[in-house]
Parts: C-alpha cells; structure tokens; sequence
C-alpha cells in the first residue's frame, strides 16, 4: 500500500523551494556578517572536535567501527587514525558534541555545526574543496538545519526529538549536496533521504548516545547527498508531505519559517558559542556562582545551602539530583552550580567521573535547590545563598555570558579553542591550529585544519 498522500491544499512546495534555493544561491550572496558569524561557527567547531577527541566515548566508537571502515581518506580530529569519509563523519560528529561545549542556535537548541561541518570537511578530503567553498556550503547547511528546526520547535523537542540530530541531517544533506554541485532534482532526492534517516531521542541525554546523535546525521545526511548524486531517487517532498518529517514528527508545521526572508533574513547568523561544557539552559547559574564566588572569597566556605530561581526547562533538562559520570554531570544542574560555586569552573574539567563523585562538591550539590519559574527568561536565574550564620545573599543574572544578548569575543572564542584543544595536542599545535581555523576561508584547501589537527608523537594530553 503506497504511503503517499496529497498534501492539505495551500501548502507551499516547502521541500522543492527551500532546495532549489541552497542550489541556485551563490557564495557571493551570503552577506559579509553572515559569513563572518560562519567563520566564527567553524572555528568554535574545530575547537571542540579537538577538545572532545580523547574523550572514552570517541575510543569506544573508534574500537567498535575502525574494523568495518574503507579507505582511510578522513581524519579523526585531535587524533592520528583515519577513516573513510561516512565514518569520518560520525566520529567527528561525536568528537565535537562529547563534551557538550559545542555552539547553539538558543531558538531550537540545535547545535548546528556538529552535523554540517563532519559531514562536509570528511567529504573535502576526499577531493579538493577550497575553504571559501567549504564556508559557503557550511552557511547553507546551518541555514537549512535551523529553518526547519523552526518550523517545528518546540513542538518536536517536547515529543522527545533530539533536534540536534534530526534537522541536523537536512543542514549535512544541504551542505554536502552544495559541495558536490547537485542538480535541484538531486537536492530534493538528498533531502528525501536524509529525512528518513532523521532520529534521535532526548532519552539518550547524559549517555554516550547524545553525541552520536550529531554524529549519525552528519553520517546520514553525507550519505543521502553522495545517493542523490548517484541518481538514487526518493520522496520530493519530504518537509512539508502528510506522511513527511514535519507532520509526522510534530504537531506543529510553520512553514513560513522554512520558506519566508530566504536570502535576507540569516538564522545562520545567530548562532551562539558557549562559554560552558554543558546544557546551554546550565549556563545562568554556572554564570552566577562563578560571580558569587569572586564577590564571596573566603566566605565560599560558609555557604550553607543555595536555592536557584530559573527558567523551566533547567529543571526537565537538567534535574538530576545524583549524578554518577561525568556526562551525567552536564545534565544536572546540581552538579553545576556546586562546581562553579566551590571551583569557579564550568569547563569540561568541571564534568569528569572524578569530579562529580569529589566529597566537597556532593555535600554542596545536596544543599542546592531549584524552582521552576515560568516567568523567567532562559538565559536568566535569581540565587539566593545562605550562610552558616544565617545571613543571607541575592544575585540575579539578567542575561547570562554566551547569551544573545551577551555573546563570546572573538577572543573569547579563541581562547576557549586554545584552552581546549591543548589538552590534546598540546599548546603550540593548538595556537598553530587556531590560526589556521581562522584562515580558513582564504585555504586553497580545507583539508588543511584538518591535517593540521593530528597531534604529534610528542603530544601530551588528558581526556576530557
């Protein structure tokens, strides 16, 4: 019995215009900030694929799949294996969400770079992709991942969804597709099979499985566009068809999202970096007991207990009373607050095994509670500390760092980067590799960060 179905009448062509548009829209057309802002997504990515390349998630996967790999053609970021360029793909993809540090487009909470940029710099080393072409197709993959991302959010999150994972396979299809020069009939084919690829589960959030999510679908989407390309057919309507993604996977279809201000309004231009290795709804109250802990000194120690006010969704994503890793670190907000309070840290050295079982930050982490307050804004939380004598202290970050409203420098960006991908390949490869990053646009090959990235013999560093 055949699945499809007429579409309700008024629906636009939502798959066939968004596609033809990624075709016949030239690097050319994408405006100077726009590019500057997917300049700035790359290096971040590059950063935290290296940061995230000696994590135990990253050994597992490569022990599991090194032996069905092909040729060798791709890199692993921050390490000396290769792989062939669909595995390539997910270990990178992998690599570069593991430490949950990776950027976020606040609108959907998808992190846009981890699906685009594995998929298409595995694909580059393949063959020769000049880095001004490599920015282009990055910008139109992010471009493609949040406008469908829209058009379904929050809808599709609160089923369950992964968003990360499943618009992340359209923005691969997209960018890979503009990179192999495919035809509008074969960017509707790419987008067809990448759609019927697209899954992930919210279930997986503090297991290894949420940074596969990034990783299938730069995987997933690669392999839907090199399909296409190969005359390997499927649905063309794939967004906007009744038994398609959008209406299958939510209850809510604004294909206006999808459709409208294409080429004048860029959601690839607000993209965000975050200035912590965790949930991006984390950061307000990383962000204040940081600054609770410079104003406190020594009076740290007589903390008594800490009571957060804050948007809903910290306490639904990251409620965990007692986590036991590491990665489960990153979803309790708990954990946090503790940790930024007693160490004045919210870097991955923050969300180790060690670190979430260290007696001090327990103690703490029991004390601390949390009220979910509709009225809140997500980038925002109220703390109320009292102390062993019964005083009591109120700070209340209004937008918290990494916020739209307060974005990471360039140079913060840089340093992140630096402090990063040291752990791994050392201080002066890192500098080198961040110059680099920087430079990209103007490579004659982008193939170069990538070479650039595998550390040498010499090279000590720690996982994650």
């Amino acid at each position: 019995m055949s699945g499809h179905q007429p579409t309700p009448p008024g629906t636009p062509n939502v798959t066939e215009i968004l596609t033809d548009w990624v075709v016949e829209t030239g690097g050319s057309d994408i405006p100077e900030a726009v590019r500057a802002e997917g300049l700035r997504t790359f290096v971040n990515w590059v950063g935290c694929a290296v940061g995230g390349a000696s994590h135990e998630t990253v050994d597992a996967a490569l022990r599991a799949l090194t032996p069905f790999s092909g040729t060798p053609t791709s890199t692993i970021l921050g390490r000396t294996e290769k792989m062939d360029a669909l595995h390539a793909a997910l270990l990178n993809g992998i690599t570069s969400h593991v430490l949950d540090y990776d950027d976020t487009h606040l609108k959907t909470i998808i992190h846009p770079a981890g699906p685009v940029a594995s998929a298409i710099l595995a694909l580059a080393e393949t063959r020769a992709i000049s880095g001004d072409d490599f920015l282009t197709a990055l910008i139109f993959g992010v471009e493609v991942e949040c406008r469908i991302g829209n058009a379904v959010y929050p809808h599709h999150y609160d089923r369950g969804w992964h968003i990360t994972g499943t618009a992340g396979v359209f923005g691969a299809a997209a960018a890979a597709g503009k990179l192999l020069g495919l035809s509008k009939q074969q960017m509707r084919w790419a987008f067809g099979l990448a759609g019927t690829q697209s899954s992930g589960f919210r279930e997986q959030f503090g297991t290894m499985t949420k940074s596969f999510h990034p990783g299938r679908a730069a995987q997933n989407g690669l392999t839907g566009a090199l399909m296409a390309a190969a005359g390997f057919d499927s649905s063309e309507r794939i967004l906007e068809a009744p038994r398609g993604f959008a209406c299958t996977m939510s209850d809510k279809q604004d294909w206006s999202e999808i459709v409208d201000g294409l080429g004048t309004h860029w959601e690839s231009a607000l993209n965000s970096y975050k200035p912590f290795a965790c949930g991006i709804v984390i950061h307000p109250a990383i962000d204040g007991c940081i600054q609770l802990r410079e104003a406190l000194g020594d009076r740290v120690e007589d903390v008594a207990s800490l009571h957060l006010n804050a948007h809903p969704l910290v306490l639904e994503l990251t409620g965990k009373r007692d986590p036991q890793t590491g990665l489960e670190g990153k979803f309790s907000v708990f954990h946090a607050a503790a940790c930024a309070l007693l160490r004045g840290d919210g870097a991955p050295t923050a969300f180790t095994d060690e670190i979430v079982k260290r007696p001090e930050i327990v103690a703490l982490r029991d004390r601390i509670t949390a009220t979910a307050d509709p009225d809140c804004h997500s980038a925002s939380v109220t703390i109320d500390v009292r102390f062993k004598d019964g005083s009591t202290e109120t700070t209340h970050v209004a937008r918290a760092l990494g916020s739209v409203e307060m974005p990471l420098t360039d140079a913060q960006v840089s340093e992140k980067f630096r402090v990063q991908a040291a752990l791994v390949i050392g201080e002066a490869a890192a500098q080198r590799l961040l110059d680099l990053s920087w430079q990209s646009a103007s490579l004659g090959d982008i193939a170069e960060v990538a070479r650039l990235s595998v550390p040498s013999a010499s090279a000590s560093g720690t996982a994650a």
